[in-house]
């Protein structure tokens, strides 16, 4: 099994990426070109758009990752989802196209260490050099999350994992939407508040209360689960943010459409802005539930990552956006 893995550049817990040439995927199989009649917006959260202050300069954050300086951004009004993209909805995309992910054409990819079965984990021989904690598994992807054996069954209401950005992009372009950019994405996380560290606020546990899915005990070998989920949460679980979101902190990362620079946006356009127009790695977003603050804090609405768009993990999903 070839899975030469990136280390990554900064603490990360969702850093494993896959390094080309080294590691390429079986030829891309034919999928039936098939798309929506017309891709409905319902279900979806209108968004105005407007001014709003993007990014953060807090010293709990990682400058080395472009998270400031803080700016005023302005947006067009446009749509997104209120959730992750499930199990269920990805399932039908698969159904209607016959398609399959970068993970199954692979053959591969990265699953956290204290999901595996035992006598899988026994034929490991190669783990992420700089994240230990992440292991290659044969015969992973968004329906065995955990390598062979494993089901979405009784999770279809949980977000798709393992979704590479270029998987994100098929599944985006069968509905007839696309993935969010990064300001997009940080406008509808910040749910109309300025400033704040979290969608709900300066506070992590408000009045003792988890608003999110993150990693609570020592990471990474012991998780209390005080949130009450170990491994992904169902896509509408804990209250929704003021635009009506639900998980846009914790859960899973989400993927945005643009290239990845920690610095390109210091003299980008104001309006609408869009990223580089060329990269290695793609932006994503929102941390998930291996985050913790003594590792990777980046469940904070203003915090930022990368990976290379063929990369899949266990705690990678996405969203869809629309035009209006």
């Amino acid at each position: 099994m070839e899975n030469t893995v990136s280390p990554p550049p900064k603490p990360a817990c969702c850093a494993p990426g896959r390094q080309p040439p080294a590691s390429k995927p079986r030829a891309r199989s034919k999928t039936r070109r098939a798309r929506r009649k017309s891709a409905s917006t319902s279900g979806m959260v209108r968004l105005n758009g407007g001014a709003f202050l993007m990014g953060t300069d807090d010293n709990d954050g990682f400058p080395d990752d472009g998270e400031g300086p803080v700016r005023e951004v302005c947006l067009h009004p446009f749509y997104i989802d209120p959730c992750a993209v499930t199990n269920a909805r990805f399932a039908r995309f698969v159904k209607a196209t016959g398609y399959r992910t970068e993970a199954e054409r692979f053959g591969w990819s990265f699953v956290f260490h204290s999901f595996i079965a035992p006598d899988v984990a026994r034929r490991i021989t190669q783990v992420a050099s700089d994240t230990p904690w992440w292991w290659p598994v044969e015969n992973t992807c968004w329906r065995c999350p955990e390598g062979p054996g494993s089901t979405v069954r009784g999770r279809l209401d949980h977000p798709a994992v393992h979704i590479s950005w270029n998987d994100a992009l098929a599944y985006c372009e069968w509905a007839g939407m696309r993935l969010p950019t990064e300001a997009e994405w940080e406008f509808a996380a910040r749910g109309g508040l300025t400033g704040k560290t979290y969608p709900w606020g300066d506070e992590l546990t408000p009045s003792g209360e988890h608003r999110c899915n993150i990693w609570q005990g020592t990471f990474p070998d012991r998780n209390t689960a005080e949130d009450g989920h170990v491994g992904t949460a169902p896509a509408h679980a804990f209250p929704p943010n003021g635009y009506g979101l639900y998980n846009i902190s914790g859960n899973v990362w989400e993927w945005c459409a643009d290239w990845f620079s920690p610095d390109f946006h210091v003299n980008s356009p104001g309006e609408n802005p869009k990223g580089p127009p060329s990269g290695a790695a793609k932006v994503m977003r929102g941390g998930s539930y291996l985050c913790h603050d003594s590792y990777c804090n980046r469940y904070r609405v203003g915090a930022r990552s990368s990976i290379t768009p063929d990369s899949s993990t266990g705690n990678l999903g996405f969203r869809c956006a629309r035009d209006i």
